[in-house]
């Protein structure tokens, strides 16, 4: 056979193999059991949503009304006259930013270390990152209320911050991360007379930007949602975060008076931050969670 008459042959085609009607079956129970479960998970938060701009008589209804006939942000209006949000969420943000960007540093300067330096006693002190994972937060608590009343700081912001700069879940994460980072690269910075600071800042931080996405939600999410400290660690008002402060408002019969919807209202203000901040961070966070399931 000549190479002309080689080349005129066509290509082969790839014929798509016909779903069977057992393959079909399963693939449609996979769509019904996952609806099922995103409804299940999504169900109460839109039901408190929807709350937050319900009427009473409607909130009171039976059989319930899940979309409102009509809006309001009367609920709104109550919730800010009688509590202090204002107060609540600048404590929680100051918190909850400071929370992620000191574990932000500290995390990925361990990490790095942990990942790329060589000293004495580098194993041993992984072995302690990764004990720590191990210890329930909850068993913590009344060492850190100790340690924070002995320096004097109960009743502070710092309280709420210190013990929560760094965690043992972001060092380990880092430095998973920081291990992928190959050493050439950051040998022939060395060579060239980069310092271990710039090498870090301006070389490794640029290549884990997914993870530093990654953990910025988790530690946000954990700090923002944080209540059994902050309650314990906090007797003044203007140092409860929103978290405490709704719940004080809840329990206070004087205030709450019963009122589901401006319960529902705050609860609503609480989760906002939190899906703003994901919203803004979601495709490093999926391109994070990605990349963690390729190592």
């Amino acid at each position: 056979m000549s190479a002309t008459e080689t080349r005129a042959q066509p290509a082969p085609t790839v014929r798509a193999v016909p779903q069977t009607s057992g393959a079909r079956s399963r693939k449609a129970l996979v769509y019904v059991l996952l609806s099922a479960g995103l409804l299940a998970m999504a169900a109460p938060f839109l039901w408190m949503a929807l709350s937050a701009f319900k009427t009473p008589q409607e909130l009171g209804a039976g059989p319930p009304v899940w979309i409102p006939t009509e809006w309001t942000l009367q609920n709104f209006r109550d919730l800010l006259a009688k509590m202090d949000v204002g107060q609540a969420f600048f404590s929680s943000v100051l918190v909850a930013v400071l929370v992620t960007v000191c574990n932000l540093l500290f995390c990925s300067m361990l990490g790095y270390a942990l990942a790329k330096l060589n000293f004495v006693g580098k194993k041993p002190l992984f072995g302690i990152v990764l004990g720590a994972l191990m210890v329930p937060g909850n068993l913590m608590l009344l060492p850190q209320f100790v340690m924070m009343s002995q320096m004097g700081l109960i009743d502070t912001y710092t309280a709420l911050i210190l013990p929560f700069a760094a965690g043992a879940f972001g060092v380990f994460l880092m430095r998973q991360f920081m291990m992928a980072i190959p050493d050439e690269l950051l040998e022939a910075a060395r060579i060239d007379g980069a310092r271990e600071w710039f090498i870090f800042w301006r070389i490794v931080l640029p290549l884990v930007k997914p993870a530093l996405a990654t953990l910025t939600i988790f530690v946000f999410l954990g700090s923002w949602n944080n209540f059994l400290w902050p309650l314990i660690a906090t007797n003044d008002p203007d140092k409860y975060t929103l978290p405490v402060a709704l719940a004080t408002f809840a329990t206070d019969p004087t205030k709450a008076d019963g009122s589901n919807g401006v319960l529902m209202a705050g609860a609503f203000l609480v989760v906002l931050p939190v899906l703003l901040v994901f919203i803004l961070l979601q495709r490093f966070f999926t391109q994070g969670i990605a990349t963690a399931g390729l190592k």
